[in-house]
């Protein structure tokens, strides 16, 4: 009797010990497929502001604070944009000192904490960039979307898709240059977004499903008057991108891809951002497959899967190996098996999501290149 007792007891705690797992795989799943639109990613650390100065700001020496490039600078209540470290500029030992471009919202007071972000713009293309925009419906499968229309005379459209942990403001990044090369702008806020329908399931798809509201837009811009839409994506919004080239009943009117660290291997991608809310390594896999129970994500990546070989959209790729969130090798692998199709601008020292930040003339010069044939 007391054998039986002590093995209903052990099967009971592995019982409970199941279901703590399962949970807490659960709960590090949601770090990515809940990430709420416009926060920033765990892999993003928070710095503190040391000093501000005319032209100038010291923050947290780190080595996010150190990159090179042009970031917006967020905290609570507050955006600014920053430029390059000033080497020259006297600073504390546990200080950088970058210039201080702007300050387009709130104060920035020694001792708040921030974060860097791609985003330089907030607002809409009028109040941010002074550019004449259209708010437009897009109709998709769950319901209107809502899109910023930056109007231009050429017939090629750009749909341009931000990712995780953006909104559609992030698309301002590169709509300047678009507009001064007469492409008409489609920027579009699909599921989960402010003001757009949510999933079913309440839960971000990491672009397995969310492509169909490019879909969406690419007949929104056909039915318009676009004879050929480019898709420009950024980290699950090039996912998507992507996704739509290959997928889309519309997809002779693609012509042309823009992907900007794309998340092409999504176990990857939610291993990297549970990590870095320090789930411990033993959870990684639970996770992974709490994500799979959850959304029926398929566990072969994106880049092996969803990419047929008779591929015909001509694709540059914006990546590089300082992408902690999604893996620069999949980006190489893509271009390596399609010289054909795909070509790959290695951009270094820049995080998810902000290859134009590093280095945004080099960026805007690679983008004209590949558009010109376009045109």
């Amino acid at each position: 009797m007391g054998a039986v007792k002590a093995a209903v007891a052990a099967v009971g705690v592995a019982f409970a010990a199941g279901a703590v797992s399962v949970a807490a795989g659960r709960l590090a799943s949601d770090v990515a497929l809940k990430a709420p639109p416009g926060e920033p990613l765990p892999t993003e650390p928070r710095l503190t502001v040391h000093a501000t100065a005319a032209g100038r700001i010291a923050l947290t020496r780190a080595f996010a604070s150190q990159r090179p490039g042009t970031y917006g600078l967020t905290g609570n209540g507050s955006h600014a944009v920053v430029g390059n470290v000033l080497n020259g500029a006297p600073h504390a030992p546990d200080a950088v000192v970058r210039r201080l471009e702007r300050v387009t919202h709130g104060t920035l007071k020694p001792g708040a904490r921030v974060w860097l972000t791609p985003n330089l713009h907030i607002g809409d293309p009028r109040t941010a960039l002074g550019l004449d925009h259209d708010d437009v419906d897009v109709p998709g499968e769950l319901g209107t979307l809502p899109a910023w229309f930056v109007p231009a005379d050429r017939g090629t459209w750009v749909i341009a898709v931000h990712g995780l942990g953006a909104t559609r403001e992030h698309t301002m990044n590169v709509m300047e240059f678009l507009h001064r090369h007469h492409f008409p702008v489609l920027a579009l806020a699909y599921r989960g977004d402010q003001g757009a329908p949510r999933s079913p399931d309440g839960l971000n798809h990491l672009g397995e499903t969310e492509w169909r509201d490019v879909d969406a837009a690419i007949r929104y811009a056909v039915r318009f008057g676009a004879e050929r839409v480019v898709l420009h994506g950024w980290s699950t919004g090039a996912t998507m991108a992507l996704r739509a080239a290959t997928h889309s009943a519309l997809r002779d009117r693609v012509a042309g891809l823009v992907l900007d660290s794309p998340v092409l291997d999504w176990t990857a991608t939610l291993r990297a951002l549970a990590a870095a809310r320090r789930t411990p390594g033993a959870l990684l896999p639970l996770a992974v497959r709490a994500a799979q129970g959850r959304t029926g994500l398929r566990a072969t990546p994106v880049d092996q899967d969803a990419v047929p070989p008779g591929l015909r959209t001509p694709t540059l790729i914006f990546h590089g190996p300082d992408d902690t969130v999604a893996p620069w090798d999949p980006s190489r692998r893509l271009a390596a098996r399609r010289p054909d199709r795909v070509t790959l601008r290695t951009v270094r020292h820049a995080p998810h999501g902000a290859m134009w930040n590093a280095d945004p003339k080099a960026y805007e010069e690679a983008l004209r290149r590949f558009l010109t044939p376009l045109m």
